[in-house]
């Protein structure tokens, strides 16, 4: 959702502290993490064989939701039982595991999709795992919304970033550059799922697919949902509050709202025997 969520480390499925701290206020994630573009959602139900959908990684069930509405057969995974619990109360059955040790039982898919949570899987044992998962010309999708703010807002939200948040945050964002863009922030992520499509040999030569999409935030929006991105979500209260008030001052002096441009970019490929 943020535009911090591409300043990880090179290999964040192995930043496993980051990669399940999202709980820590699950119902705050669920309420400002925005959904995904009905035309990706089609998209992918177009192009699998059936209804039967994967969701890994599900979180609170935002994309399972999206699923559901187009009438699929939704079951979430989630590493985080705070995450899962939202989902359930919200009607989505969910179980809870890591994706590469998850069992089962069984059970194949239509569809294996991850949205905004690929990048935490280890790319060529996920992508393993989701041949073994998926039926003949079943698609695996790994989606992600990708925000990008008014370049001047971008360059202010990145300095408002490195005063307040603690030296090695700031020197993660120092690396990533303030004149870099979301999506060029976002290309390792699926440059990293394609590598590990390819690698696993069982699927059909991995393609890009995006959608473009518009919105608008106002200031309260905009902080509401700072915490959740990655980079953030382990901030002592003391330091969020710092970067919320910095933030805040940045969209005031913006004239109290901005327009967030979306590209929700979906990197997919389809199983086959050899």
């Amino acid at each position: 959702m943020t535009t911090a969520s591409p300043n990880q480390p090179p290999e964040p499925h192995k930043a496993r502290e980051a990669a399940e701290s999202f709980g820590v206020d699950a119902a705050r994630y669920d309420r400002t993490r925005p959904g995904y573009p009905v035309e990706m959602i089609d998209r992918v139900i177009a192009a699998a064989p059936g209804r039967d959908f994967l969701d890994v990684g599900c979180g609170t069930g935002i994309s399972s939701r999206g699923l559901q509405e187009a009438g699929c057969r939704v079951l979430g995974l989630d590493v985080d039982d705070r995450m899962a619990d939202v989902a359930r109360r919200k009607g989505l059955e969910v179980e809870v595991s890591r994706f590469e040790e998850w069992e089962s039982d069984g059970r194949d898919f239509d569809a294996v999709v991850a949205a905004q949570t690929w990048h935490w899987i280890d790319p060529g044992a996920g992508a393993a795992k989701a041949a073994r998962l998926l039926r003949q010309g079943g698609i695996l999708a790994a989606v992600w919304n990708v925000a990008q703010p008014p370049p001047d807002l971008s360059r202010a939200f990145a300095e408002a970033s490195r005063r307040a948040t603690p030296p090695e945050t700031a020197a993660m964002l120092e690396k990533a550059g303030p004149e870099k863009t979301a999506m060029e922030g976002y290309r390792p992520m699926f440059d990293s799922a394609a590598e590990g499509i390819r690698d696993s040999g069982r699927f059909t030569d991995p393609a890009e697919w995006r959608t473009t999409w518009d919105r608008e935030y106002t200031r309260d929006e905009w902080l509401d949902q700072l915490p959740t991105g990655g980079i953030y979500t382990r901030l002592p209260k003391s330091r969020l509050d710092r970067l919320l008030e910095a933030v805040g001052d940045v969209i005031d002096r913006a004239g109290g709202a901005f327009t967030v441009r979306y590209t929700t970019v979906a990197v997919t490929a389809f199983r086959h025997d050899a």
